[in-house]
């Protein structure tokens, strides 16, 4: 075995998945599970889809690409508002994109035209958290707009939460944004398929029973894999939050002050580091930096080992607690990552990943089509 190296467990995120779907369908809320943090994954995806979730979204279409030649049913939801530029691949590798800018949406059209298809949108409307999103007073006039355009279908109205801002999810702005959704369906005679309001920190909400009805989406991709809400990062009852464990190899060893040695200024990374006094400690070197990680979104599976730094090619533990002679060179140290540090080590082309599990079963159940739900959900 290579070091260092990703564990993923499939089963417990299919689990997950499955903890979170039955949850979320008890309201009447369809779940797409979010693949971002895991670059598009295929096999992950797939977990998620054994899991019930109804469709997959990503953010990049390289991540798109990536599920379409892994396999998995389509069609995607795009997260990202796509680029002008990069409209084209938005309508080819995508059944449903969010979008809140005029000038995005007449492309689309054009897009669409060219590929004779229809692109489902779901327009997304600001609620606080100052991420995308147009303000709820231009939402009528960009939906007049929209639906003089062919090759577009207005599916849905949404919001991000809990994301740039940390605005969490309550029950008033969910509120606001059924009301506005049937304000824009009463105005223009629609009926709107989607109402998006929630990624993995709208859950509380979801259990006490304060999540309006109409709210009928969710997009979901931490509590899935990790196994967490993500307002306070609470561990979810009846999930796993091991689903991913990123093991380092111990380099050396060597008692050592805690304190450096010598007169001070900023480490590689334009910081002065905080000192320790705390005379010496048995110090390990392993295999794993942050060109590979981020360092601080990680925890050691041992209790008794403490990060106290690192490089870009290094990672440093206290392993004093342990006891001399536990840890040495050659041993094998596991972490738990946050979602920090699973979306640097995913993209690291340094973290060797390891699927156990079910990494190829194609799953037997129907696959939401955009604007309709499964039968049996």
């Amino acid at each position: 075995m290579t070091y260092p190296y990703l564990s993923i467990d499939l089963a417990k995120i299919e689990h997950n998945a499955r903890v979170i779907v039955g949850l979320c369908k008890e309201h009447g809320i369809a779940v797409t599970g979010v693949t971002k943090v895991v670059r598009g994954d295929p096999d992950i995806a797939r977990a998620m889809l054994r899991g019930g979730v109804v469709s997959i979204a990503d953010s990049r279409f390289e991540n798109l690409h990536r599920l379409r030649e892994g396999g998995v049913p389509e069609p995607y939801l795009l997260l990202r508002l796509p680029p002008l530029s990069g409209v084209d691949q938005a309508v080819e590798l995508a059944g449903l994109s969010l979008e809140s800018e005029p000038a995005v949406l007449e492309a689309l059209s054009e897009a669409a035209l060219r590929r004779d298809q229809v692109h489902q949108v779901i327009l997304m409307v600001e609620l606080g958290d100052l991420r995308e999103g147009l303000w709820p007073e231009d939402l009528i006039p960009l939906v007049d707009e929209a639906l003089a355009l062919p090759g577009i279908h207005i599916a849905g109205l949404g919001a991000n939460l809990a994301c740039l801002g940390g605005v969490m999810p309550s029950e008033a702005n969910m509120r606001r944004l059924v009301d506005l959704a049937e304000a824009m369906e009463d105005h223009f005679g629609l009926r709107l398929d989607w109402i998006s309001g929630i990624n993995s920190s709208g859950l509380d909400l979801i259990v006490s029973g304060r999540m309006p009805p109409r709210v009928n989406h969710a997009r979901i991709g931490e509590a899935i894999l990790l196994g967490r809400e993500t307002t306070r990062r609470h561990p979810w009852p009846g999930t796993f939050q091991d689903a991913f464990r990123l093991h380092a190899e111990v380099l050396e060893v060597k008692r050592k002050p805690t304190s450096p040695l010598g007169e001070r200024g900023e480490d590689a990374f334009g910081h002065v580091p905080p000192v320790e006094d705390g005379g010496e400690s048995w110090r390990a070197l392993l295999n794993l930096g942050r060109q590979d990680v981020a360092v601080e979104g990680l925890t050691p599976a041992d209790p008794r080992l403490r990060i106290t730094g690192a490089s870009s090619d290094y990672l440093v533990l206290d392993v004093s607690a342990a006891g001399e002679g536990e840890i040495k060179v050659g041993t094998v140290v596991d972490f738990h990552p946050n979602y920090a540090a699973l979306l640097a080590a995913m993209t690291s082309e340094y973290v060797k990943k390891e699927r156990a599990g079910r990494d190829s079963a194609r799953s037997s159940r129907q696959f939401m089509k955009w604007g309709f739900m499964n039968s049996d959900d």
